[in-house]
């Protein structure tokens, strides 16, 4: 647990002044081919650390729920969707402030150890899901249909094992049977100060 928090602390700060970079696993470039689409799927949801913070929420959240194992499915199926959208031409507005809200609500909701109707959190993760995808699609406009597609299934399978993963780590290894056990709760905490941190920044690009 000690090791997480110092984890996504210290990614949190190193982070942050990069955060557009994070937005382009392969430096900026569009994939050109299958694998360069998948590796790039594989990479951008947890080289962006607001969108690693999400997904581990995620994760948190979704392992208290009755579809534990497809209730992160709502949110891949939102990136997907949000991936083609921007894909396609379609403009998604204030989704930086969007995403990094997105990761201080679900952060709070985890923090709080309440247990929350599961139809809110399949809500919150299909809404946020959809600008986190949107944020991702960035990196694939202009792309050809293989590397698309690559790049869709890297980012898909990489969110969902990371979701689950996390999702046996607090149950597994912290023990916790409930909302309201504590490592949860915590790791909840650390992951809204990331969000926290991110909005901060957007806020003050806009304004500076």
């Amino acid at each position: 647990m000690r090791n997480f928090l110092t984890v996504m602390t210290g990614l949190s700060v190193v982070s942050v002044p990069g955060m557009a970079m994070a937005h382009h696993p392969m430096g900026g470039m569009t994939p050109g081919n299958f694998m360069d689409g998948l590796l790039s799927g594989l990479g951008h949801p947890v080289i962006g650390i607001d969108h690693l913070a999400f997904i581990v929420l995620v994760g948190l959240a979704a392992v208290f729920l009755r579809g534990k194992y497809s209730a992160p499915l709502v949110f891949i199926g939102g990136t997907l969707a949000g991936c083609l959208l921007i894909a396609s031409g379609t403009v998604l507005p204030y989704a930086e402030l969007i995403i990094t809200g997105s990761v201080i609500l679900l952060g709070a909701l985890v923090m709080s150890g309440r247990k929350i109707p599961t139809a809110v959190y399949l809500v919150i993760f299909a809404i946020a899901g959809i600008f986190h995808g949107g944020a991702y699609g960035e990196a694939i406009i202009g792309a050809e249909t293989t590397p698309l597609v690559s790049y869709l299934a890297g980012f898909a399978i990489i969110q969902y094992l990371v979701a689950i993963g996390t999702g046996l780590v607090a149950e597994k290894m912290w023990h916790a049977s409930e909302a309201a056990a504590t490592k949860p709760r915590i790791a909840g905490a650390v992951a809204a100060g990331v969000g926290v941190a991110f909005f901060v920044e957007n806020v003050e690009g806009m304004l500076f």
